[in-house]
């Protein structure tokens, strides 16, 4: 079997959102593997240790995303690219399917995709679909086991009524949830084999497409209005001064 999994680079959870100039920023933080992308490199990983084939990470980003792309290899991933281009920064869900879907045709005979159910960073979890849709293969989306057998994929979704078994011919993409399996630690060897790797880097050029136009209207960070405070301490000789001053204080606002 030929698998993908995509995957992303992403700032590290414990990263403190803030906003500058109507837009998100995560300052100085770390970037790394997105961590539901390590189910989808496991979960490849596993079909690949039970059908045979290769096991290739795909990823859309920056120089930067070389690093996300050698932690799949250093866990068993067998070849890795990254797709980067000046035009992709501007990428929303919709410009990432056809992008990925492009890279997809591109490598060509591919079995399965398989993704994480979503990204830290933006969370929506439609590129999965979006995908499958530029693709025209079937989705088999919260994939919590996975079994292949005479050219189908049965998959177990894990949803919050319970469990689901849905099947879909070869190729097709999935997504997976932390039921798939604890990403396992890349090895010594691993890490060794991931330094010295070769990663073709893919520009929109090598895809033969243009960039994406955005269908998704970027929203800009709103922060909360400003709203001063006063605050009055009320004194005087005894208990009853004070409340009287404070009737008459409640009065004069028409509190009451």
């Amino acid at each position: 079997m030929k698998i993908i999994a995509c995957i992303k680079q992403v700032p590290d959870s414990e990263a403190k959102v803030k906003a500058e100039d109507a837009k998100i920023t995560w300052g100085d933080a770390p970037l790394v593997i997105n961590p539901f992308d390590e189910y989808a490199v496991e979960g490849a990983l596993q079909q690949k240790e039970a059908q045979g084939g290769t096991v290739t990470a795909l990823c859309i980003g920056p120089e930067s995303a070389r690093d996300a792309l050698k932690h799949a290899l250093a866990m068993g991933a067998d070849e890795a690219i990254l797709i980067t281009d000046a035009a992709l920064p501007k990428l929303d869900t919709v410009g990432a399917a056809r992008v990925l879907a492009a890279a997809i045709q591109k490598i060509g005979g591919v079995d399965m995709v398989i993704f994480g159910r979503q990204t830290l960073d933006n969370g929506s979890g439609l590129t999965t679909a979006q995908t499958a849709r530029v693709l025209g293969i079937p989705l088999l989306g919260l994939a919590g086991q996975i079994k292949v057998q005479d050219g189908s994929v049965t998959v177990e979704r894990v949803t919050e009524e319970g469990r689901q078994t849905v099947s879909a011919k070869l190729p097709a993409i999935v997504s997976v949830v932390q039921s798939i399996g604890e990403p396992r630690y890349p090895s010594f060897m691993g890490i060794r084999k991931a330094s010295k790797a070769n990663i073709p880097v893919w520009t929109l050029s090598d895809l033969g497409i243009e960039a994406p136009a955005a269908v998704v209207a970027r929203t800009e960070l709103m922060n909360p209005p400003v709203k001063d405070t006063i605050v009055e301490m009320i004194t005087g000789e005894t208990p009853e001064a004070i409340a009287e001053t404070l009737v008459e204080k409640i009065l004069a606002e028409k509190v009451l």
